[in-house]
């Protein structure tokens, strides 16, 4: 299929991992503002050394590697073994134990964790004495993207109506990386969105195909990418605003809107919230992952997230990382996945932003960022290019954004929290993403300066 005729147009570990327990309790003298505190184990080792990426002795096609040679003490700096904390996943004691009564379940949990092993082993310790790191396969993800954004294969035929959402996909993940279509295919690709804008207002999923909420959504989020101003100028922001008013239920239900036009809405949003602490797609329904972002951010754009269950959220939310992989499962009881790396992890800063407007701050992450770090490069990196669920798994663009998403919110809790910042250094850095919309602030910027200037 042609470009119109596709999207557009038609390691060194420790001996324990680092383990966080969330404290979901008042410490009134050390937090007077009664906001739990994570706390580490008392066994948590400290890297004391590290030389800097220009210490680089190789790399390889796959994954590739740099390596960094690295002392570390336990703390206290006295006694012990040599040992360091680069990489924290995978470790025995968090492995899955069923006791012996196997289930699906659980079979399913161990070959999973067996998979995860297996690419974290090409990691770690060399017989010189230096740590191999995962490198982010950069120009192969750019690669497989700009592919995919000209031509599918057939097994893309039932997303005929998310072509819009693959535009943003493949978009927002060159954005992440730092790169761009070439200008050709931007204009075709707007040329496309275009064609998928209703009359009466809102985006189809492609082109003569009726409006509906979510491509509405991915197309705005898409023109916002091409960063453009013929992108954003070919929003009929009139029709888009009458779309948006009739989609609005009198339950209150309207999730994508929120992000497009701000609607009064937080009373469904509330009752969604489930005794697990998550949020459902509906009252009643179980807490996901996805769900649950959505309910968040939603409540953040309308400065209504205090009106939500923090502590029992956050209880929740920490507990979906998965101590063995890294990731984050989307419910309980559920495999990792990657695209979950957005999912929920996205929540993280929305919730540190809520809290520091109140003047309450957590003294440490609400999350294991470098794990995340280590099971998004050691895993989710497919060897042709893209990303992917986990190992075994094919790569897609869903997972290609939503991963690499994820990659930038814990690149941005690692940059400022671990003493040897961005696992993999400088090289494997992305772009800052805005977590409320999931664009980069680049992206992001651009429409706000595009639409203000429009409004004087």
């Amino acid at each position: 299929m042609s470009a119109c005729g596709a999207v557009v147009g038609g390691a060194l570990r420790c001996t324990r991992g680092q383990r966080f327990d969330l404290v979901l309790m008042a410490h009134q003298a050390n937090h007077p503002s009664g906001v739990g505190k994570l706390v580490p184990d008392s066994s948590r080792l400290a890297v004391t050394s590290v030389l800097g990426v220009s210490e680089f002795l190789g790399s390889d096609r796959f994954l590739g590697s740099i390596t960094h040679k690295i002392r570390a003490t336990p703390p206290g700096g006295r006694g012990g073994r040599a040992m360091c904390t680069l990489f924290r996943t995978c470790q025995k004691e968090f492995a899955c134990n069923d006791d012996g009564y196997f289930t699906f379940s659980s079979t399913e949990q161990k070959r999973v964790e067996d998979l995860v092993s297996e690419q974290n082993s090409s990691f770690g310790p060399n017989e010189s004495g230096s740590v191999r790191l995962p490198l982010l396969n950069r120009n192969l993800h750019v690669e497989y993207i700009v592919k995919s954004l000209k031509d599918v294969s057939r097994a893309y035929s039932g997303l005929d109506a998310s072509r819009t959402w693959m535009c943003y996909w493949g978009l927002h993940s060159l954005n992440i990386l730092g790169a761009s279509p070439a200008h050709a295919q931007k204009t075709d690709i707007l040329a496309f969105l275009k064609t998928c804008q209703h009359p009466d207002g809102g985006f189809g999923g492609g082109p003569g195909q009726y409006a509906h909420l979510a491509p509405t959504y991915a197309s705005v989020m898409a023109l916002a990418s091409l960063q453009m101003e013929d992108a954003l100028s070919a929003i009929d922001l009139k029709s888009l605003s009458r779309f948006l008013h009739r989609m609005k239920q009198p339950t209150g239900r309207s999730r994508c809107t929120l992000v497009v036009k701000p609607i009064f809405a937080e009373q469904w949003i509330i009752r969604c919230q489930t005794y697990e602490g998550g949020f459902g797609g509906e009252p009643f329904a179980e807490a996901h992952g996805g769900y649950a972002y959505c309910g968040v951010a939603s409540l953040v754009i309308l400065d209504r997230y205090r009106l939500a269950d923090s502590e029992s959220f956050l209880h929740w939310l920490v507990n979906r990382q998965m101590r063995f992989e890294g990731g984050f499962q989307g419910r309980t009881n559920k495999l990792v996945d990657g695209c979950y790396s957005f999912w929920q992890a996205a929540n993280f800063p929305l919730i540190d932003g809520e809290m520091a407007r109140e003047g309450r701050l957590l003294t440490d992450g609400l999350f294991d960022a470098r794990m995340l770090e280590e099971y998004i490069l050691t895993s989710c990196q497919d060897e042709a290019g893209g990303l992917r669920d986990k190992p075994g798994k094919s790569r897609d663009l869903y997972h290609t954004c939503y991963v690499l998403s994820g990659l930038a919110i814990a690149q941005m809790y690692s940059a400022s929290r671990e003493r040897d910042g961005v696992l993999g250094g400088t090289q494997n850095v992305v772009e800052s993403i805005n977590p409320v919309f999931n664009l980069t602030t680049l992206s992001e910027q651009f429409a706000i300066s595009y639409f203000a200037e429009r409004s004087r």
